[in-house]
């Protein structure tokens, strides 16, 4: 009998063994897999958070160039513009996604030089070349006008972050009617308000 018993014994506690291989062979993958499904919806989601970041800056890069349509101290008004306060014309300018080729209206006409600079923003981004445009009286102590390619000048225009302050090189200067203009951009349904600055060169009759 005590053999009998301890043959059973020894049976019954080979039989647990197998039983908890079996139950922590069937529970690690389980545990594999919800990890393998939580990395999964980390990369789905992924995607979607930058797609939302691109997004949110184009529209800010349109936000960006709408102002409150005030001007700078001294800049004149124009007696006789080409394009009259209210009138609308066509744009032949690429200063920012979806500008070339909409029609616009005239919020401002004023009679300045006009230049194209290129200057590295105050808050640290990439040096701006060939930026179109700012006028004269968005210069520090500018002097007389125009100012020769090369100079170097302070910007007080803040157009763009990081623009007012920033030290800047005339690359060109354009004596001209400059306007502020009204439009809808080609890749946006949100108007852009008081957009400075479109040269009379950059506009034509519809």
């Amino acid at each position: 009998m005590n053999l009998l018993k301890w043959k059973t014994a020894v049976a019954a506690g080979t039989l647990v063994l197998l039983l908890a291989g079996c139950q922590s062979d069937d529970t690690e993958p389980k545990e594999d897999a919800a990890q393998q499904t939580e990395q999964t919806d980390k990369n789905t989601e992924q995607p979607a958070q930058e797609e939302s970041s691109e997004n949110d800056g184009s529209q800010d890069s349109h936000a960006m160039h709408s102002s409150s349509g005030e001007v700078p101290e001294g800049l004149k008004e124009a007696e006789n513009p080409t394009f009259r306060v209210g009138s609308t014309a066509m744009m032949h300018a690429d200063h920012m996604p979806g500008m070339n080729g909409v029609e616009a209206t005239i919020s401002g006409a004023f009679e300045t030089t006009a230049y194209s600079v290129t200057y590295t923003p105050t808050d640290g981004g990439e040096p701006v070349k060939d930026h179109k445009w700012v006028v004269h009286e968005e210069l520090e102590n500018p002097g007389e006008a125009p100012l020769e390619p090369g100079t170097e000048v302070t910007l007080l225009a803040d157009h763009m972050p990081g623009m007012k302050g920033a030290t800047a090189t005339v690359d060109s200067a354009e004596q001209t009617t400059v306007y502020m203009v009204d439009f809808i951009p080609s890749d946006s349904n949100e108007e852009v308000k008081n957009h400075k600055w479109v040269t009379e060169e950059e506009l034509s009759e519809e």
